[in-house]
């Protein structure tokens, strides 16, 4: 199961603090002047550490001490499911500010790595005025145990290689307990990033449609296309701090279908191809007597495929909508998710007598 858990850090120097595991690389530090420009060691890191997710029945814990829980329970089923893709450019985060560490953890952590020899004397320097001598923080907050958290940078499970990833190149930040986060740094964990978080999690039902005739059709003979409807209802995420007691759901409702034939030489119905769906159904199911009428939904073939076959596709799109436990939401792109089947169609043979 995908988890919002990996750790913006280089690699190399191994440090356990309490549940936190904390890798960074040498040359990652040899450039490293300031503060600002990364989070222990910023955007020139590799990312090499993280942090697994685990399953409690059907809720998602992920992150360093479990700081995001999805819940799925609502989420798509079946024999096959598949993550929705957005119908524009737009993706979720690659990465995120959240609470990770505590003022004695970060303090362990930061010791072990100036006492390597993996930052430079003057990221070092900058790093221990930062964190410890006031500039701006002193002795890393302890004197706040347990009234605050230092958030610090997550990045997104398989974005570790996406250029957007690096836009978490901040220090860790701290936040006391009840404050709100900096509102300069847009990445920050808030109710409609949770959603989009959660809008990664979406699992929607395969789209293989059911044909009349199966498999096998003919030229110039509609084939009727429909979806078990009993599948595509409406799925849902729940993503949740509980430390901030932050909780937003997305939820993904099936719209519309989409017949791609796999040729040109077809015509679909209806013309666009993109079948609406009406009274909670998804095309219509064939049925005697009705071998004379225009398919709802469905795609006539004007040539044989041959020795071969066609590969049709069917692509529901899905209209995603999130809430959360503040009263804001809205919408978000709409998602898709598509599956490809293969269709013969043969030549109708003609009797001459």
């Amino acid at each position: 199961m995908p988890a919002v858990t990996r750790l913006l850090r280089p690699a190399a120097v191994a440090v356990a603090a309490g549940s936190m595991l904390l890798c960074l690389s040498p040359s990652a530090f040899a450039d490293k002047t300031n503060p600002g420009e990364g989070s222990f060691g910023g955007s020139g890191s590799e990312t090499d550490t993280s942090a697994s997710g685990g399953r409690v029945d059907e809720t998602i814990k992920s992150g360093v001490s479990s700081v995001i829980v999805f819940d799925r329970s609502k989420n798509g089923g079946g024999e096959s499911t598949g993550g929705v893709t957005s119908t524009t450019s737009w993706t979720p985060p690659a990465c995120y500010y959240a609470p990770k560490h505590t003022p004695k953890e970060l303090d362990a952590q930061m010791r072990q790595v100036w006492m390597s020899s993996a930052p430079s004397p003057e990221w070092a320097l900058k790093t221990q005025n930062y964190f410890v001598n006031g500039k701006p923080y002193k002795d890393f907050n302890k004197d706040k145990e347990g009234k605050g958290y230092w958030w610090d940078a997550y990045v997104t499970e398989g974005r570790e290689e996406d250029p957007a990833a690096r836009d978490c190149n901040e220090l860790p930040f701290w936040v006391d307990e009840g404050d709100e986060p900096p509102t300069d740094i847009p990445q920050v964990i808030s109710p409609e990033m949770l959603a989009q978080l959660a809008y990664a999690e979406i699992r929607v039902p395969s789209t293989e449609v059911e044909l009349a005739p199966a498999d096998t059709t003919k030229v110039n003979l509609p084939t009727w296309a429909w979806l078990d409807t009993a599948e595509f209802k409406p799925v849902s995420v729940t993503a949740s701090v509980p430390l901030l007691g932050l909780s937003a759901t997305t939820r993904a409702e099936p719209v519309s279908l989409k017949i791609t034939p796999g040729t040109d030489d077809a015509v679909t119905f209806p013309a666009s191809g993109q079948c609406e769906i009406r009274d909670g159904q998804i095309g219509e199911p064939y049925t005697k007597g009705k071998a004379d009428e225009t398919p709802p939904c469905g795609v006539k073939y004007l040539r044989s495929s041959g020795d071969g076959s066609y590969n049709l596709q069917a692509t529901v799109t899905w209209k995603i909508s999130w809430t959360s436990t503040i009263g804001a939401g809205g919408d978000l792109p709409d998602g898709e998710f598509g599956a490809d089947q293969d269709v013969v169609v043969q030549e109708i043979q003609a009797v001459n007598r």
